[in-house]
């Protein structure tokens, strides 16, 4: 599955196996995209959008995942409330500095339903989305990218 990879702040050092993710719904939301041969990057851009008077930007935001094929932006958020208004207030403001921007921010709920509906494994705690999950789409197989997917990365 061809997924690019932008070292942030937030993202640890690359290995062979992709991306290191800041949290592990990511990598669970990544191996849902990979196993239904949804095409993805991680983290390819940053949007500016604050400047201080030097035009030095002070804050940005970098989406989690991109993908490609439906030109869609997806920010995953944890259920801590604080977190959640930040990212609100935030993906309000990148609306209208970059209103051609199409962004979907997926609260945990959503995230939670995904892991209901493909029988992962229950978060461990309200701010733990994924311990150990393995996927089991109605057949009992674990969720792993086709092969030929994960041949084409």
């Amino acid at each position: 599955m061809g997924h690019r990879h932008k070292r942030s702040k937030a993202t640890k050092a690359n290995n062979t196996n992709g991306p290191h993710f800041a949290h592990p719904s990511e990598a669970e939301f990544a191996r849902i995209l990979d196993f239904y041969r949804v095409k993805w990057q991680y983290e390819p851009r940053t949007f500016p959008l604050q400047w201080d008077k030097d035009g030095h930007v002070t804050e940005a935001f970098t989406p989690d995942f991109y993908l490609p094929d439906v030109d869609l932006y997806v920010e995953l958020t944890t259920l801590n409330q604080r977190l959640v208004t930040k990212k609100n207030r935030k993906l309000r403001h990148l609306r209208e500095l970059y209103p051609d921007v199409n962004i979907k921010l997926f609260y945990g709920k959503d995230f939670q339903s995904l892991m209901i509906k493909y029988e992962l494994n229950e978060p461990a705690s309200p701010n733990d989305h994924v311990t150990n999950a393995t996927q089991r789409p109605g057949n009992g197989d674990t969720l792993t990218p086709p092969d030929d997917a994960a041949e084409s990365r």
